[in-house]
């Protein structure tokens, strides 16, 4: 049986540098690299089998992508379109997805405050939207539209007649200023709130470090020493946080806590 002869190729200046790139390059993908190798050892008039042998592969592939570039160019060096895997899921099942992923969980009767990724899998399989449907193709299918029905971002309504003046206070003592007139040099403006029911306590058991294929350790019991009330203070003007601890709350508890200022 005659042997095929290979493939004649024939490089134009520009073909050339290109595929030098490609096959030289640090970023170019492993198979384009190969590739670009084939073409270039076969336009020094080269037999498949030398190439082979130089390149590592296998004779069959070196014969493939030399004659694929003979007839198509550097266009045909790149990978061809393939079908793939049949779809699972329907564009009305991804659609449906999407707009359950737009509603309240209230809405549906589900007793949620808001969707997760593995609540609306389940929520999909038990409508029968879908039969058995993996958290993470849901989650694909939201990313598309950047949907995050997980996320949410709150909002009040003032009902205050008077929020206007009494913002204003606040903000002119933010501005060095109350009724109109600077505040002098000793006098300054703090942030406070209360952190009641700090509790002092320890392990029952000491940490054991971690080891060898051994994970550290922690013990999840523990001894209460006591309650506490923490009183903080931030001065907004000099950015300092100042604070004591109380052993209750209350009005004068409260106004103590600038007396180490005063």
């Amino acid at each position: 049986m005659p042997v095929a002869l290979a493939c004649p190729i024939v490089l134009t200046a520009a073909e050339r540098e290109r595929l030098k790139k490609m096959a030289y390059g640090h970023r170019t993908q492993h198979r384009l690299r190969c590739r670009a190798q084939i073409v270039l050892h076969a336009a020094r008039g080269r037999s498949n089998a030398r190439i082979a042998h130089e390149t590592g592969l296998h004779l069959d592939t070196v014969r493939a992508w030399r004659g694929r570039f003979a007839h198509g160019g550097l266009s045909a060096l790149a990978d061809r379109k393939r079908s793939g895997r049949p779809a699972r899921f329907t564009p009305v099942q991804i659609a449906g997805t999407k707009a359950l992923a737009c509603q309240l969980p209230a809405e549906t009767g589900v007793p949620l405050s808001r969707w997760s990724c593995p609540e609306l899998a389940a929520e999909l399989t038990s409508r029968g939207i879908t039969d058995t449907i993996s958290v993470s193709t849901v989650r694909r299918w939201l990313r598309e539209d950047v949907l995050k029905p997980w996320q949410y971002r709150s909002w009040i309504f003032i009902t205050d007649p008077d929020f206007r003046p009494k913002a204003e206070r606040v903000l002119d003592l933010y501005a060095r200023t109350w009724e109109g007139e600077p505040l002098g040099a000793n006098e300054y403006v703090i942030s406070a709130d209360e952190k009641t029911s700090i509790q002092a306590r320890c392990r029952c058991h000491p940490t054991l470090a971690p080891g060898q294929a051994r994970s550290m350790r922690v013990n999840h019991t523990y001894g209460r020493g006591g309650a506490v009330a923490y009183l903080a203070a931030y001065d907004v003007h000099r950015a300092q946080v100042f604070g004591r601890t109380e052993p209750t709350t209350g009005i004068d508890p409260f106004m103590a806590l600038g007396s180490p200022r005063s």
